[in-house]
């Protein structure tokens, strides 16, 4: 059975506590990326959707599509005084995605809705040749 830990906010270290409860908690912006996303195919676009709950479309972020990759670099600020505790990430974060080889660069829109920033990027479809017959010649 486990039992809840009250640990007294006016400790002089309360940080440093939490640090040796979970050693590798600290570590984790440089283990995992900043901005979790999903990736899929839906039809003739190639989908990405990335989690950036408390931002500003409009102000704080921007993609930009190279060829073979696309990336999103966002800025989420912190605006509250005093003292206050947060495991929220506040700062500049940016995860660059490869793109399939058939990525249409010039095919990508975005959306931003509930937090969720939709990526859509248009594939361009091969165009297959018909194929050609070819005469095979007699050597004599």
């Amino acid at each position: 059975m486990s039992t809840l830990l009250h640990r007294d906010p006016r400790t002089l270290l309360p940080d440093l506590v939490d640090w040796f409860e979970e050693p590798f908690v600290t570590l984790r912006p440089y283990l995992g990326q900043p901005i979790r996303v999903e990736e899929y195919v839906e039809g003739d676009r190639y989908m990405i959707r990335a989690e950036l709950a408390g931002i500003d479309p409009a102000k704080d972020v921007e993609v930009t599509v190279g060829p073979g990759y696309l990336t999103i670099h966002a800025e989420r600020s912190d605006k509250i005084e005093g003292k206050h505790r947060s495991e929220f990430r506040y700062g500049s974060f940016s995860r660059t995605l490869a793109l399939p080889a058939n990525a249409d660069e010039d095919g990508v829109t975005a959306s931003y809705r509930d937090g969720i920033l939709e990526i859509s990027v248009g594939l361009k479809t091969a165009q297959k040749e018909p194929a050609k017959k070819i005469e095979v010649a007699t050597v004599k």
